[in-house]
């Protein structure tokens, strides 16, 4: 049988990029599905106006004291499940009663100072599983999914800029990082792409003046700033390059996947891995030649413009799946930790409508 969880999910970030997304998407879709879904993150997130209206959020004013704060909600509201994203939230999670079972998702990686409290981590490769040494909990591999809000409405990129229509658009997304390779992307892209090309990047973070800097005033580069419509701006495009010198997924390869992009993507952990049986270019993380070599093969072949849009197959990034998969593994840390603690356990015990099933 099917149970209704209690469950918490706490992130404490007032930027909104990939796990920021799953966060919104897994507490959405548990609601929907009949969950008691609650979120704690810091007072005015922008992930709090992105949440349904069946899933209630907490906002935390200051820093402080997080844990402590944590653990007094959940005695006004009972909770079968802290769901922590990140590492300050798995700092608060640890600090939570011992019969609240407490999962984390490894949007980075491990960390044993962070994680070694948790109860179950979700891996979202099998590099990250393989790297679980000393570990006690249980873990389990759990792929990222296409989120909902993948259909966006449709813009003119082309119109906007003041570009010409016929100009080959080649676009990225993320925040603007150091870990996300934009400079080895602007770099390759001065170097190799045709005078005809414009480089748009859609994301935002400390990284901008000095990519701005790197641009040396070139007009073929964008830089965008953040939107909300990711799957608007990719329609846009002609080519998509996921440059990240370290990435454990890459929500934004799929998004262009659905968008039927040709890809350029660092041979990074997540993406090497779950790429290799698609017709996507690979290149060395960090690597300018590398990368500069990937673009003038592809604007010298007929990917890019000429041809039709590619026909991936997603069905392994289904998103039902993947919200099974998350609530499947929450039952079995609960009763791990029903057994260890020799209490009743938390779940309510209310079988789940057939909406669960929808």
């Amino acid at each position: 049988m099917l149970h209704r969880f209690r469950i918490l999910h706490v992130l404490f970030t007032s930027r909104l990029a990939g796990s920021e997304r799953y966060c919104i998407d897994l507490a959405n879709e548990q609601a929907a599905l009949g969950h008691d879904v609650r979120v704690v993150g810091r007072a005015g997130a922008p992930i709090a106006a992105l949440l349904s209206d069946n899933v209630t959020y907490h906002g935390f004013r200051t820093p402080f004291l997080r844990g402590l704060k944590l653990r007094r909600l959940i005695a006004a509201t009972p909770i079968d499940v802290c769901h922590a994203h990140l590492s300050p939230a798995c700092k608060a999670v640890a600090k939570a009663p011992d019969t609240v079972a407490k999962i984390a998702t490894l949007h980075v990686g491990y960390k044993a100072r962070q994680h070694a409290r948790m109860d179950g981590l979700i891996c979202v490769n099998n590099a990250q599983l393989a790297r679980l040494n000393g570990y006690a909990g249980q873990a389990r591999l759990v792929s990222n999914w296409l989120p909902e809000s993948a259909h966006g409405e449709a813009c003119d990129l082309r119109a906007e800029l003041d570009l010409p229509a016929e100009t080959t658009l080649v676009g990225a997304v993320g925040r603007l990082h150091p870990s996300k390779g934009q400079d080895v992307l602007i770099s390759a892209f001065l170097r190799s792409a045709p005078q005809d090309a414009a480089l748009v990047i859609l994301g935002e973070g400390p990284d901008r003046a000095a990519l701005t800097k790197l641009a040396a005033g070139d007009p073929r580069v964008h830089l965008l700033g953040h939107r909300d419509n990711v799957s608007g701006f990719l329609r846009n495009l002609d080519l998509f390059i996921s440059p990240s010198r370290e990435e454990t997924f890459g929500l934004a390869i799929l998004e262009a996947m659905q968008e039927g992009l040709p890809i350029i993507a660092t041979a990074t952990e997540g993406p090497s891995e779950y790429l290799r049986n698609y017709p996507v270019t690979l290149v060395q993380p960090g690597s300018v030649d590398d990368l500069s070599a990937a673009l003038s093969t592809t604007f010298r072949s007929d990917r890019v413009v000429s041809a039709p849009r590619m026909d991936y197959d997603l069905r392994p990034f289904s998103r039902s799946n993947g919200v099974a998969n998350v609530l499947e593994f929450y039952a079995q840390v609960a009763e791990r930790l029903q057994q260890r603690t020799a209490r009743p356990p938390h779940i309510s015990g209310l079988p789940l409508t057939d909406a669960s099933k929808a």
